[in-house]
């Protein structure tokens, strides 16, 4: 079961070097279904995974200058209060509400990494803007209060929020939310740590082999097109919020269910809502995302190549 539990954990990291975030879309599944540990106890032990390498992965951005250490501490200080209260409540809530929130969230991060992220145009040309207080600790506020209760880091929302509201460029505000990341993780865990007895014995290899991971998966970021890797991990984590409702909606029907069927639903769903999505993309006038046919302007169209 150790061996298993790093060698996923590798993946986890890996994912975090090259993401930014994302790590606790996958480490939470891991513990719960691929390891079998209690719902709550694998929150708890995915938001110390989480937390701990998203700690060992701010120090190269750190060494690079891409953390603003004041704006993510306030970020960070927000979110700590929230996940900390949030994990006080936690346990009480039952575990398939917690779980079916989760594959909500994955479903809104897959949403806004296909969307793909627009950053302010000061952000792009290199300007700041001023901090606005209010809407940094409100959001913050809101991402601690998600960590705590279903063991997310919420990276996908801590990024544009330090574009928008902390005025920070783009690679600044990647490095500067693992920053938030880690605080929040941390405030979470010592939320819930109390309530539940943690598994060491695999929690810390997992957290060696994940920080491992996020140094490879930094390493790889400058051979892989960001767009390609954001896109192909977005449908990966549909296809994951897919498995967690299909083993979590009909233990709650009690229906006995094999753990086989729902994998394979997951992947055929996924696959199925990728050709659809490729389709309304493409249009009755030409192929889709990196199609090799040539580009049509029909009359009255103003933008001759669509946002992502």
């Amino acid at each position: 079961m150790i061996a298993l539990a790093v060698a996923l954990a590798l993946v986890v990291g890996v994912t975090l070097g090259l993401l930014g975030g994302g790590g606790s879309i996958l480490t939470l599944p891991i513990l719960r279904y691929a390891l079998g540990i209690d719902a709550h106890v694998a929150i708890a032990a995915s938001l110390f995974v989480v937390g701990a390498t998203s700690l060992a992965a701010v120090v190269t951005h750190a060494r690079a200058g891409r953390v603003e250490w004041g704006t993510g501490a306030l970020f960070g200080a927000a979110g700590m209060v929230g996940a900390f209260f949030a994990g006080k409540v936690s346990p009480y809530i039952p575990a398939v509400v917690l779980l079916v929130a989760f594959a909500i969230m994955m479903f809104v991060t897959a949403w806004a990494m296909l969307r793909g992220r627009k950053p302010h145009p000061e952000a792009v040309s290199g300007g700041s803007k001023r901090t606005r207080f209010g809407p940094v600790i409100a959001q913050g506020l809101a991402v601690g209060v998600m960590a705590g209760l279903v063991g997310a880091g919420g990276g996908f929302l801590v990024v544009p929020a330090l574009v928008l509201f902390g005025g920070l460029k783009m690679d600044v505000a990647i490095g500067t939310s693992l920053v938030v990341i880690s605080m929040n993780s941390l405030a979470g865990f010592v939320g819930l740590a109390s309530e539940f007895e943690i598994p060491w014995d695999i929690v810390l290899p997992m957290s060696g082999a994940a920080i491992v991971g996020s140094v490879v998966g930094g390493r790889l970021t400058a051979k892989i097109h960001p767009d390609r890797l954001r896109r192909g991990f977005a449908w990966f984590v549909v296809g994951m919020g897919i498995l967690v409702l299909g083993m979590e909606v009909p233990k709650a029907l009690d229906i006995t269910i094999e753990f086989g069927w729902v994998a394979l639903a997951a992947v055929g769903g996924t696959g199925l809502l990728f050709g659809i999505a490729r389709l309304r993309k493409a249009g009755p006038d030409g192929p889709g995302d990196g199609g090799p046919g040539p580009k049509t302007t029909r009359a009255g169209d103003t933008d001759a190549v669509p946002s992502s």
